[in-house]
């Protein structure tokens, strides 16, 4: 993990080390941040609209298929869950990396597919998503 050589290579001293605890499941969250507001902007149908969650299942398809150690994903409402297998060894099991990845990954394949789902409606704003890691024995 080197900086291209760079003269600013000496900054990764200051990363914190966030390697997960080996032998643990490791759970993914996104979470849908404002989404309250997103939905009623975009004229969502209430309680559950179709079209969002075929458009949340779409960008968890696109998650899945990107990271073969994903044993599950599940979702309900703004959320959707990614578990890794206890043995995952992706991104050297760096929490910052799989949270950071995978919800930049959710969220760029849930703007790409919108119009898909969606196709009269134009998005207002960009919708935001955050995400966590929990480790399970």
């Amino acid at each position: 993990r080197d900086m291209a050589k760079s003269k600013y290579e000496y900054v990764r001293q200051f990363e914190l080390e966030d390697r997960l605890l080996p032998s643990t499941w490791l759970v993914v969250r996104v979470d849908g941040q404002g989404f309250t507001r997103f939905t009623s902007n975009h004229g969502f149908t209430k309680p559950n609209d179709v079209r969002a969650l075929n458009l949340m299942n779409r960008a968890a398809k696109v998650v899945a298929e990107s990271m073969v150690e994903i044993v599950i994903a599940y979702g309900q409402s703004d959320e959707y869950s990614f578990v890794f297998s206890k043995d995952a060894k992706a991104y050297e099991r760096r929490a910052s990396k799989l949270s950071t990845l995978l919800v930049s990954k959710f969220t760029s394949a849930y703007v790409y597919y919108w119009s898909e789902f969606f196709p009269e409606t134009k998005l207002q704003f960009p919708p935001a998503f955050d995400s966590r890691v929990v480790m399970y024995p």
